[in-house]
């Protein structure tokens, strides 16, 4: 039998790069095996090193909206790169994007273009604490903001403790300035508030939860975390890295009716190249250097190639019934395996939002990260492992929600389907 290229290249990396990948979930720790190294893409699928072709459900982790390679998106690269690949000094490139994000997104009256969600969401954070002089700032357990060290917190023992590092490396006395709550809990938030309300300068949440799997939000919880914060003079800010023109095209603050002071947006406004930006209330947005003292700068901020894949998308995402098509084909797939399941007697269950969906093996959709973690992840690992040699490839993680674009088909998801049903039918 012939050698794996993924292996092969896998064993090599690990002698050059930490873990042989340069994203840990990339690695496979949490399912097992080898991963995959891809060589090329198109449209809704995907070539690994050893040329097996897979219907893609990662897109990228979410930015692939329109496929892999569309033509559009790879020609304003092209256009783009023939001018210049960067110069570090303002392009009216920036100003065509940032009047379309205000646009699209009306809560954001000004913005700032950066590099990526991380880099979005840690400035956010800063510019909270800058503009309210407080420093506490809370999160929810099950929710990922991106690396920096007032972000990579897990909660505590119980309601109300100070978070604990979830890194080694992020300082305990920074952590303690993070209080983590559980998702969907309106009554643990009113409390916090009630205890620590004066300290709070900023809540931040995922309103769809997208990395501890799809989470929806309770209507109650959204609407309570606005109420609070308008109350006691905190910033709301909606991270929507992920959702963000994924599950509309007001993203889900447009979705679910929610006003955020500040928001984080990624992925899809980058149309697959690292962009990034963070925006909102004039008044708050007016703090950052060189207006105001809270600093922030970036050498590849605005870089012109990330904007052109940017600008390309969102011309994409605005066709009419864009949005229609991907919810459509994400319910087409949710149902069809949760009803195969059924048929074949495995506790499953899934659910989808805009382009976004989740898959638990679980009887019901978890509400909140210790509900996920009840689920099996065993049998998601080995349902993971049986969908990938079927040519279906899902996200590497139980943890994890998936995509789908504008270029998957009808045919694409009953593909996915059969194959899934082939495997449950062997369920033991």
């Amino acid at each position: 039998m012939a050698t794996s290229q993924n292996q092969v290249l896998f064993e090599q990396s690990q002698q050059l790069i930490p873990g042989g990948v340069n994203s840990p979930v990339r690695a496979f720790k949490s399912v097992g095996g080898t991963p995959l190294f891809f060589k090329r893409g198109q449209g809704a699928h995907v070539w690994d090193a050893d040329d097996k072709q897979y219907i893609d459900y990662v897109g990228s982790w979410g930015p692939m909206i329109a496929g892999h390679c569309h033509p559009e998106v790879v020609k304003a690269v092209q256009d783009a790169a023939a001018q210049g690949l960067g110069f570090g000094a303002p392009t009216a490139a920036e100003l065509d994007i940032a009047t379309l994000l205000t646009k699209l997104v009306p809560s954001m009256e000004m913005v700032r273009l950066v590099s990526s969600g991380t880099e979005a969401t840690m400035t956010a954070i800063r510019l909270a604490r800058g503009f309210t002089g407080r420093s506490r700032i809370i999160k929810f357990e099950g929710c990922y903001h991106g690396h920096s060290d007032s972000l990579l917190v897990k909660a505590g023992s119980g309601a109300l403790t100070f978070g604990n590092p979830s890194s080694a490396g992020v300082p305990a006395e920074l952590a303690a300035l993070t209080t983590v709550l559980q998702y969907n809990d309106v009554a643990e938030l009113e409390k916090t508030f009630a205890d620590l309300g004066k300290e709070i300068a900023a809540v931040i949440v995922e309103p769809v939860a997208g990395n501890m799997n799809l989470i929806m939000p309770k209507p109650e919880f959204l609407k309570a975390m606005r109420d609070l914060c308008t109350k006691h003079g905190a910033v709301l800010i909606v991270d929507e890295v992920m959702t963000g023109f994924r599950v509309s095209l007001q993203g889900a603050q447009g979705y679910f009716g929610i006003q955020p002071d500040l928001t984080t947006l990624g992925k899809v406004m980058g149309g697959g190249l690292p962009a990034a930006a963070f925006g909102g209330r004039r008044d708050i947005m007016q703090h950052l250097a060189p207006l105001g003292p809270v600093y922030q700068a970036g050498t590849l901020s605005g870089n012109p190639l990330a904007v052109a894949a940017g600008m390309a998308t969102l011309k994409l995402v605005q066709q009419p019934g864009f949005y229609a098509y991907l919810e459509k084909l994400a319910k087409r797939l949710t149902e069809g395996l949760s009803a195969s399941a059924k048929k074949h007697g495995v506790t499953f269950c899934a659910q989808s939002v805009g382009g976004m969906f989740g898959v638990y093996f679980s009887a019901t959709p978890p509400s909140s990260f210790a509900e996920v973690t009840a689920s099996d992840t065993r049998a998601f690992n080995r349902f993971f492992h049986a969908m990938m040699e079927a040519g279906s490839y899902l996200a590497p993680s139980a943890y994890e929600a998936g995509f789908v674009s504008s270029a998957h088909t009808e045919a694409d998801i009953d593909e996915t389907i059969a194959a899934a049903d082939k495997i449950f039918a062997a369920w033991q």
